[in-house]
């Protein structure tokens, strides 16, 4: 039976969210059962954008900062790593205010960017998947999602935050191959958090982002924290406490299908249960729009990505945005 622990926390302030995580991951095990002295330690956090720094599209700055703390207090070695939709995990990183000392004192995360292995995964459908070696070849890996409305795929927690570990343009190339057949798309989104299989999934839920989310929403306070070592089941908890129809969300009907959904009823909650976090107006994109980009947008934003990253962020156009 996986584990899910849920709390209520309320704010970002370091030394009251250090205290949260902390309660929060004492039923697990404390993070001492997930990192061993001189474990390297992926943190990967949802780092969408750098335009939206006011919405709370990405992972809170304030999170991460105290799961390194934890980390380096287990001996182990953080690091941060993801691959934005446009340009480096650096320059989104700090538009998003991840390099403030004054912010996160002594942050000093190394941050790289990912880049493409093949490796293959448990679904001969996706046995190409490109995935990024520093995801694989990490000893821990944490996930840091952030509860938000997707306008492609209804919701984005846990699961589709590991869509990040598939580097640079592959992922919109993924949507143009997929994209046409959400329930596939839904699959691919599976095996990919499959193959990464996370030690740790720590959900960003003290202000989340609903509406028409990943990016053009509105941020909804709702103080939650959760952590699961099972990042389908921190999924399903969401969704429950969300009260949003699994068999709307590509990633859990796909979980359903693959008999990898965890229900309320088989997940164990130490401390709080959804049924005493329900939100009872969660706002959903107004309409969904196709997960298949076409071929002319893909090619679009292959063309910009290369230029932010290779023409524009060097000069530091990032910092302003």
């Amino acid at each position: 039976m996986s584990t899910v622990s849920l709390i209520r926390a309320s704010s970002y302030e370091l030394q009251e969210l250090r205290q949260s995580v902390f309660q929060m991951l004492e039923p697990l095990g404390g993070i001492e059962a997930i990192v061993k002295p001189g474990d390297r330690v992926l943190l990967k956090p949802n780092l969408l954008t750098g335009s939206r720094p006011t919405k709370e599209c990405v992972t809170r700055k304030e999170l991460v900062y105290c799961v390194a703390q934890l980390v380096q207090a287990a001996g182990g070695k953080p690091f941060l790593g993801d691959s934005p939709a446009f340009g480096s995990a650096k320059g989104v990183a700090k538009a998003n205010g991840y390099l403030e000392s004054q912010a996160c004192p002594e942050l000093n995360l190394p941050i790289v960017e990912f880049h493409g292995q093949r490796y293959e995964t448990v679904s001969e459908e996706f046995n190409h998947l490109r995935l990024c070696k520093e995801a694989m070849d990490a000893d821990v890996v944490i996930n840091l999602p952030k509860v938000k409305s997707h306008a492609q795929l209804t919701m984005t927690m846990g699961v589709k935050n590991l869509f990040g570990c598939v580097p640079g343009k592959m992922k919109a190339w993924w949507h143009l191959e997929a994209g046409k057949d959400s329930a596939r798309f839904g699959e691919m989104l599976v095996e990919t958090a499959r193959a990464i299989n996370p030690d740790l999934t720590i959900i960003d839920g003290i202000i989340a982002h609903e509406g028409n989310g990943p990016i053009n929403g509105e941020p909804r306070h709702l103080g939650i924290l959760g952590a699961a070592t099972n990042v389908f089941a921190i999924d399903s908890s969401m969704l429950a406490i969300l009260q949003v129809d699994p068999a709307t969300v590509p990633t859990a009907a796909a979980c359903q299908r693959l008999g990898l959904w965890q229900a309320i009823g088989d997940i164990d909650f130490p401390l709080l249960h959804p049924e005493e976090l329900l939100v009872d107006d969660w706002k959903l994109a107004a309409s969904l729009v196709p997960i298949d980009f076409g071929l002319p947008r893909v090619l679009k934003s292959t063309f910009k990505h290369l230029y932010i990253r290779f023409i524009k962020e060097p000069i530091g156009a990032y910092a302003g945005r």
